[in-house]
């Protein structure tokens, strides 16, 4: 496998990471639009924001479910080493383990999903600040329904109360860190868990 290697793009600048939770709306990513910084959309929010900067998606199936998603234009970053060869413009980085904030940016740590992720990839493309949107970490009803992302459910898998409880735990090591290192991030999300 050749991995890749995260360059160091945008010194001391503010990156939005863009998340699939159900508060996700239409009206904030256009004032994130507006807001000229760069953009990480995560998974489906690229659906919302095809001008991101960087599409993250973790899981080949999501990958191969969007055929790659031909028509994004910015760079298409994924840990899945098993990425087939027609998928050759996603870049794959390593695994690195599931807590704290991989330092070496051939990798990421995993926090048992891609918002988790798409943080670190953040601090490797030379954050100084990271605004979090649509990182909800929690059910909410919508449309009268119970809902886990924006969209909906992905079409191969339910989230479960158990991903929700995986994914909390690991945020808070990522705090001393991030501090240690003089990235600020703040999570805009309203009511997030």
């Amino acid at each position: 496998m050749n991995y890749w290697s995260v360059p160091h793009l945008w010194p001391g600048s503010t990156i939005v990471c863009i998340g699939g939770g159900p508060s996700l709306i239409a009206d904030q990513i256009d004032a994130v639009h507006r807001a000229g910084v760069h953009v990480i959309a995560v998974n489906d929010a690229y659906r919302l924001a095809p001008w991101a900067d960087v599409l993250y998606a973790a899981d080949l199936r999501w990958w191969q479910r969007n055929q790659g998603v031909p028509g994004f234009a910015g760079l298409k970053v994924t840990l899945d080493a098993t990425m087939p060869i027609e998928f050759k413009d996603i870049k794959v980085l390593r695994r690195t383990g599931n807590d704290g904030l991989e330092c070496d940016p051939g990798g990421l740590r995993t926090g048992g999903n891609g918002g988790y992720q798409a943080i670190n990839m953040a601090v490797h493309l030379g954050a100084a600040k990271i605004l979090l949107i649509g990182y909800d970490m929690r059910f909410a009803v919508k449309d009268n329904q119970t809902r886990t992302h924006w969209f909906g459910e992905h079409p191969d898998r339910a989230t479960t109360k158990g991903d929700r409880a995986c994914w909390l735990r690991f945020f808070p090591t990522l705090v001393a860190p991030l501090a240690a290192i003089g990235i600020r991030v703040v999570n805009c999300t309203p009511g997030s868990a």
